[in-house]
């Protein structure tokens, strides 16, 4: 398939900037996977299509203050993205400007508390970077770092919490899984209440999740690699739901490309912990997420050929056009989809 045929048009200013005063305010589209039908909700609605026994897969990385503001030991200003920590105070980096971050370059950030030497240069233009710092280096980004925010959100965010999960903990992303944005505690606690199980998978997102896909033969496409992992008390989960009649229905794709790398051909999925680079595109069979839960995604983008797989590239396209004329709110910070089969079972119960 070719890139082009993921391409739709966006207004420019449905592109969301900030977050919706309440989590689980923000619009709900639900997308039929089998007949592309489509219901305009809420997502505080989200516990009338889902019912006893399903398990509801969420990812719980946590983002980062990544994005560091310092000065060379020249005098130059420089910006640094943390992106993957090598150990023993060595970090992945993105250097801006790359030219004046090469090998042997130091760097300073605050008032003396983190100081950084570039050790290395890596494959697409990243930079190894030892840092040296007192205490514990995460209470030092948390004061010094600001949120790693996708290239097209140009307001500054003014609760760095709003780009958390409420149930984010396991500390290693370079950027949200934003479809979790819209939960609060408030929303899993009916959720579990009325029998939904949640459980907890993590990938830490890199930002190679905004890396444009430059082939036009998709199939092509170098895929990003990303670290997950599955614990034995959320393969149970899963397995037990799948056992009980229940769906997976998993919140994000990153939650999804997680579960699809160590399920089986039966669907069943075991503790696992890796890497992964799966690139799922139409054509792919799923072999265990039965539902998605989703924002809009950028054209042409990885993410837009991951739900084609799941809905239907025609349905998918065509949810979106709508989404389009309902001013619906696109990207990290804007509105949701849920995708799943609809059939008598699954009927809204207010409707």
């Amino acid at each position: 398939m070719k890139k082009s045929d993921f391409y739709y048009e966006l207004p420019e200013e449905l592109i969301a900037q900030t977050p919706s005063p309440r989590r689980d305010g923000s619009r709900l589209m639900v997308i039929d996977r089998a007949t592309g039908a489509l219901e305009h909700r809420h997502f505080y609605d989200l516990p009338d299509y889902l019912r006893p026994g399903d398990c509801l897969v969420l990812n719980d990385s946590r983002v980062l203050p990544a994005r560091l503001y310092g000065r060379r030991e020249t005098g130059g200003a420089v910006e640094v993205v943390l992106l993957t920590d090598r150990g023993e105070g060595v970090w992945e980096c993105l250097t801006r400007p790359g030219r004046k971050t090469r090998t042997g370059t130091v760097l300073n950030f605050g008032e003396g508390e983190l100081t950084g030497r570039v050790v290395d240069e890596v494959s697409g233009g990243n930079r190894l970077i030892k840092f040296e710092y007192d205490g514990i280096f995460m209470e030092v980004l948390e004061k010094l770092g600001r949120m790693p925010l996708p290239p097209y959100i140009h307001e500054e965010l003014q609760d760095a919490e709003r780009y958390q999960t409420v149930y984010s903990r396991e500390v290693g992303s370079a950027a949200a899984p934003t479809a979790g944005l819209h939960f609060t505690p408030e929303l899993l606690k009916k959720l579990e209440d009325m029998g939904v199980a949640l459980a907890y998978v993590t990938l830490h997102v890199g930002l190679g999740t905004f890396r444009p896909v430059k082939e036009e033969e998709i199939e092509d496409h170098e895929m990003h690699s990303e670290f997950c992992t599955i614990s034995p008390e959320t393969a149970e989960k899963i397995n037990a739901a799948r056992r009980g009649g229940g769906r997976v229905i998993c919140v994000g794709t990153t939650s999804c490309r997680t579960v699809e790398s160590v399920a089986e051909q039966d669907g069943t999925v075991k503790p696992w912990s890796g890497w992964t680079d799966i690139f799922i595109y139409p054509g792919y069979r799923f072999k265990c997420m039965d539902g998605l839960i989703t924002n809009f995604h950028l054209p042409e983008s990885t993410l837009i050929m991951l739900v084609s797989a799941f809905a239907g590239r025609e349905h998918v396209l065509s949810a979106y056009a709508e989404a389009v004329r309902q001013r619906y709110r696109f990207f990290s910070f804007g509105d949701a989809c849920l995708l799943l089969d609809r059939n008598d079972g699954d009927k809204p119960q207010d409707q």
